[in-house]
Order: C-alpha cells, then sequence, then structure tokens
C-alpha cells in the first residue's frame, strides 16, 4: 500500500492537537520520512534553528508562537523547507496571508492523510535539486 516516496527526507509535524499529530507522525513516517513532532510555534522555531528539515507540515493556531510567525522565521534560513499550512480556519484572507509570507501550499482541515502526503510529496519533486 505505502510506496516509500518520502524515503530520506525529514520532516517537521507542529500541531497542538495530539490526536492530528499522532495521525500526522504515523502517515509520514509509513511513506518513509524521518519524522520529530513539536506543539507550539517556539519549539518548532527551535527545532528548525537545531536541524535542516525537508519539508514542515504547519497548524497556523499553536500555542506560544501563531503559524503565520513560524512561517515567517522558515523563509528566512538559507535553505528553506516546503512548508504546508493546514487549518481549520477556512478565511480567504489568511490563505492571502500565508501565500504572501512564503507558503508552498495551504491546506484546510479536516484533511484525508493522503492528500496531505500527496502534496509533501509533489512539493518535494518540484525542489530544485542540491
Amino acid at each position: 500500500m505505502f510506496s516509500n516516496r518520502l524515503q530520506d527526507k525529514n520532516v517537521l509535524i507542529v500541531d497542538d492537537d495530539e490526536d492530528i499529530l499522532s495521525s500526522m507522525d504515523l502517515a509520514m513516517r509509513s511513506e518513509g520520512a524521518t519524522t520529530r513532532t513539536v506543539t507550539d510555534g517556539n519549539a518548532a522555531v527551535s527545532a528548525c534553528n537545531d536541524f535542516e528539515y525537508d519539508a514542515v507540515v504547519l497548524d497556523m493556531m499553536l500555542p506560544k508562537r501563531s503559524g503565520f510567525l513560524v512561517l515567517e522565521k522558515l523563509v528566512e534560513q538559507k535553505n528553506p523547507p516546503v512548508v504546508v499550512m493546514v487549518t481549520a480556519n477556512q478565511g480567504k484572507r489568511h490563505m492571502a496571508y500565508a501565500h504572501s509570507l512564503g507558503v508552498h501550499a495551504y491546506l484546510n482541515k479536516p484533511i484525508s492523510l493522503e492528500r496531505l502526503i500527496d502534496t509533501v510529496v509533489d512539493l518535494l519533486e518540484k525542489q530544485p535539486a542540491d
């Protein structure tokens, strides 16, 4: 069923809902990704300062630092990761703002894990080779 499409990829998953976080983590690992999970915005920024991720799955509404503020820090990195923002917020202004900051994809919750994986895989395949 799984094809290891994320083999050799490092993915940071940021969400304050433990159930969502563990589901996303399991889905990414089942596709071969090496994952790390964190539950707040400050931990996400710290994790990205400590390690270079290929992709970050980022909730918009987070404790301590919003997903937007995390995104601002991620796009400033020397080799910024692919960022997929996931949110229950249906507002078009939030989506537009995320795109203006440089998000690669903006997905509304609830989202199927298959669609999330497909999005991350597609974005990583479009990245220029190192």
